[in-house]
C-alpha cells in the first residue's frame, strides 16, 4: 500500500505538461535518442527522490541561495529553448524531414535533458522536498517502499511518453502539425521561464 501511494503521488506530480515532458515528447516523435533520454529522466528522479528521503530536502529549504541560482539559470535556459522552438515553428517541416534534417547529437540531447531536469527549481521542491517529506512520514522502514513506488511511477511515465508518442507520428507527416507543436512548446517554455522569475 505504501509503494502504491508513492506511485500515485509521483505520477500526479510528473504527468502535467512541463518543459521536461515536452522535450521527451518531441524526441519521441522524432524517434531520436529515446532510450538514453528516458533513462536520464527516470534515473534523475530516482536520484532526487532518494536524496530527499536521505535528508537533502532539509538542506535545500535552509539554503535559498541554491534555489535562487537555479531559478535564474533555469529561466535563461527556458527562454533560449523557447527561441529555438519559435524559430522551428517559423520554418516547419514534415516528420520525415525532421528525421534527416539537423538531428540532435546524443551528447546534445542528453545535456539538454539534464538541463531541463536540474535547472528547474521546482524539481527540488517537488521531488526532493515534497516527496522526501511524504516518504519520511511513513517511518524509517516503509519510506523506502514509498520511494520504490515513486521511482516506478517515474520509469513508467517517461517510458510511456517516450515510446508511445511515436504512435502520434501519422499526425506529424504535415508541416502544420510540427508548427503547432513547436509554437505550443515555445509558449510553454516562455510561460514557465516567466513564472520562475516572477514566482
Amino acid at each position: 500500500m505504501t509503494a502504491l501511494t508513492g506511485f500515485a503521488t509521483t505520477l500526479g506530480l510528473i504527468v502535467a505538461l512541463g518543459a521536461q515532458n515536452a522535450f521527451v515528447l518531441r524526441q519521441g516523435l522524432r524517434r531520436e535518442h529515446v532510450v538514453p533520454i528516458v533513462l536520464v529522466c527516470a534515473f534523475s528522479d530516482a536520484l532526487l527522490i532518494s536524496a530527499g528521503i536521505a535528508g537533502l530536502g532539509v538542506l535545500i529549504t535552509q539554503s535559498p541561495l541554491a534555489l535562487t541560482i537555479a531559478k535564474y539559470a533555469g529561466a535563461a535556459f527556458l527562454y533560449a529553448y523557447a527561441a529555438l522552438a519559435a524559430r522551428r515553428a517559423l520554418a516547419p517541416t514534415t516528420l520525415t524531414a525532421t528525421a534527416t534534417h539537423s538531428p540532435l547529437s546524443l551528447r546534445t540531447a542528453v545535456l539538454t535533458c539534464l538541463a531541463f531536469t536540474y535547472l528547474n527549481p521546482h524539481v527540488y521542491l517537488d521531488t526532493v522536498v515534497l516527496l522526501g517529506s511524504l516518504a519520511n512520514q511513513h517511518g524509517p522502514s516503509a519510506r523506502w517502499l514509498y520511494a520504490l513506488g515513486s521511482v516506478a511511477a517515474s520509469f513508467t511515465w517517461f517510458t510511456a511518453l517516450g515510446f508511445l508518442s511515436r504512435h502520434l507520428s501519422p499526425l506529424f507527416t504535415r508541416p502544420r502539425a510540427w508548427q503547432l507543436l513547436d509554437t505550443t512548446i515555445a509558449l510553454l517554455m516562455t510561460t514557465l521561464a516567466t513564472y520562475l522569475l516572477l514566482g
